[in-house]
């Protein structure tokens, strides 16, 4: 079955060619001019992705999102706006849009872009992943935490915010217990139909129903033996919560059309942005559910609370997909470097992922420049002076450049546009050797 786009545009040129573009990519498309519109198809119809601009005719993208976000209608969500503007794109990062692209938008990256928000509910990890290692102490005592409990067949909740990076400490906890050897399921809790659901968790006999052709598997089949990953678990339906716990309680489920149980053979890590416990006292997550997902409780932080890891993953990144790409690059121009650097990422590890790819596709040059890098936020609270008028504004600047960098004095150096031997006299001169 194609994916179904809706394109929310007043530009009827600009919609027709981008509809064209995309129907040739193998995506079923719809296209409306305003807000309404919009909010009328939604209603009525099914979407697994949504473009819109920002202004329209008759209310906007970010209204389109916020009344999205108001219904709990979860559907993935691109802003592209002429019309770049801080506060609409911190907003629509926080409602949960990913991605916001400024016009004229490249159709190269926008399709890289869907390709990667589109992936399948669920997906089966077969082996173990070559996880990046994160340096800074707050990701420590989660790494740490991780291993800790890896070895122990309880059940983990992992809350933090969208795109932090729940999914590779599941993976980490995963490949490091006994259950190794087994499959690790990801599922996105987000995008299952209630209607659905008994099917996908628990699979089904041929002949159930119309169109089952054969027995089909569920996730509990499918990571039997391993780890079943519950993606934001918050957004699970009451009917769905409460199949889940019935599980999770008897320790065996029952296949739509059979009649013998099965044993749930996995061990399960949940995940969520929500929460829980406002969640709960508003009666749409089930505190029973709760305590029984939460044996042991791990609390991720942003990227912007880990300054020592955003260079390392960023080059992470740069070359992770300098080679799927097979695009030649080497590295940030110190302007890069910075903007990195001094930018929030609300949208977290997720965003800097997104953002950095799509530098490596658009990368005239093998060393990528900060305008590929589509940053326009000036959200500058840890930006970096590098033309400090006093001495305590040069000594407060090297603090930043030593704190981003992890306490590497030559990459601190780099982002300072400074020698690292004249680095080290100012650190010296400021009493910061020992920092």
């Amino acid at each position: 079955m194609k994916h179904r786009i809706l394109i929310v545009e007043d530009n009827i040129m600009l919609a027709g060619q981008q509809k064209k573009w995309l129907e040739k990519s193998g995506y079923e498309v719809q296209t409306t001019i305003d807000e309404l519109g919009a909010r009328k198809r939604i209603k009525s119809e099914h979407f697994d992705l949504i473009l819109t601009d920002v202004r329209l005719p008759e209310g906007d993208g970010i209204s389109l999102l916020e009344w999205m976000h108001k219904e709990k209608i979860d559907i993935p969500f691109i802003v592209m706006t002429g019309y770049a503007s801080v506060p609409d794109a911190v907003k629509a990062i926080k409602l949960g849009a990913k991605d916001y692209l400024a016009k004229p938008v490249q159709m190269e990256e926008l399709l890289e872009l869907i390709k990667d928000i589109l992936r399948p509910n669920a997906l089966v990890y077969g082996k173990d992943k070559d996880l990046f290692h994160r340096n800074s102490p707050k990701m420590l005592e989660v790494e740490s935490l991780a291993r800790t409990v890896a070895p122990f067949d309880i059940t983990v909740l992992i809350l933090g915010p969208n795109g932090a990076g729940k999914e590779s400490v599941a993976q980490r906890i995963h490949y490091s217990s006994d259950r190794r050897e087994k499959p690790l399921v990801a599922v996105n809790c987000a995008v299952i139909p209630k209607e659905l659901a008994p099917t996908l968790f628990f699979g089904h006999m041929k002949g159930t129903f119309t169109g089952a052709d054969g027995n089909k598997e569920g996730y509990f089949d499918l990571a039997r033996g391993g780890t079943l990953f519950l993606d934001e678990i918050g957004t699970l339906p009451p009917e769905v919560q409460a199949m889940l716990l019935r599980v999770l309680q008897e320790g065996t489920y029952l296949p739509i059309g059979s009649g013998r149980e099965r044993k749930a053979d996995v061990r399960i890590v949940a995940a969520t942005n929500e929460d829980l416990q406002l969640a709960i006292r508003e009666k749409r997550f089930r505190e029973d559910l709760y305590h029984r997902l939460c044996e042991f409780e791990i609390v991720m932080p942003s990227l912007h609370e880990c300054p020592e890891d955003i260079l390392p993953l960023a080059e992470h990144f740069r070359e992770k997909f300098s080679k799927e790409l097979k695009k030649q690059t080497e590295g940030f121009t110190p302007e890069a470097t910075q903007l990195i650097l001094s930018y929030r990422w609300p949208g977290n590890v997720r965003e800097l992922h997104n953002k950095i790819k799509r530098a490596v596709l658009m990368a005239r040059q093998p060393v990528i420049e900060a305008a590929e890098l589509n940053i326009r936020m000036d959200d500058t609270d840890g930006e970096i002076n590098l033309f400090p008028e006093t001495e305590t504004g040069e000594k407060l600047s090297i603090l930043k450049a030593l704190k981003a960098s992890g306490g590497h004095r030559r990459k601190a150096a780099e982002m300072l546009h400074i020698d690292p031997s004249t680095l080290y006299r100012k650190m010296k001169k400021y009493g910061l050797l020992d920092k």
